[in-house]
């Protein structure tokens, strides 16, 4: 595999990423973000244990900023499942991670689901990504209507559904994609 840095000038390559929930579409995302040769921006989403037991997640931006995402003790309207979400905590990082500026070679959203698309800012967010020059890596739930639905029903777009037997080598595969353009 090339080192060399890709270049963003009129790119559109948009992959998409799916499977069911714990299939490892962050992994593959966090592998390709920690071998990508250029500049990366963007956010995934880490779920948090106590006792063994899923309380939360929490936004992680690739430079590193950290914020709770949702948590089954936050109070609220705004719910998705056992599941309290905090979107002024998302707005205030994973809005600024993922939003184009000159220099970025890929930006990665994990992920587009029933929780960040509680925010149309969010989902705003994401139309204006759809017209930038980087490529885009996407997860996207597997089940789901509204701006998930949308987003898997465009037509530029690599789709690419994670089972056990392709997630090991989806990394180097998406590397390889993103080293073409």
């Amino acid at each position: 595999m090339t080192n060399r840095k890709p270049k963003t000038e009129n790119r559109k390559l948009r992959i998409l990423l799916t499977g069911p929930p714990r299939c490892g579409k962050t992994t593959v995302v966090q592998k390709v973000a920690a071998r990508f040769p250029g500049r990366a921006a963007g956010f995934y989403t880490r779920e948090v244990r106590e006792r063994g037991e899923r309380v939360g997640f929490e936004i992680v931006t690739l430079d590193g900023l950290v914020a709770w995402l949702s948590h089954v003790d936050f109070p609220g309207p705004l719910r998705v499942g056992k599941y309290g979400v905090d979107l002024e905590d998302f707005h205030r990082l994973a809005l600024p991670a993922m939003a184009y500026q000159p220099g970025i070679d890929l930006i990665i959203v994990d992920e587009i689901g029933k929780m960040e698309c509680l925010s149309s800012r969010f989902e705003e967010a994401m139309e204006r990504l759809w017209t930038a020059p980087a490529p885009l890596l996407v997860t996207v739930a597997e089940k789901g209507g509204g701006y998930i639905r949308k987003v898997k029903e465009k037509p530029d777009k690599t789709l690419i559904r994670i089972t056990p037997g392709n997630r090991d080598d989806l990394p180097e595969r998406i590397l390889q994609l993103l080293l073409k353009y």
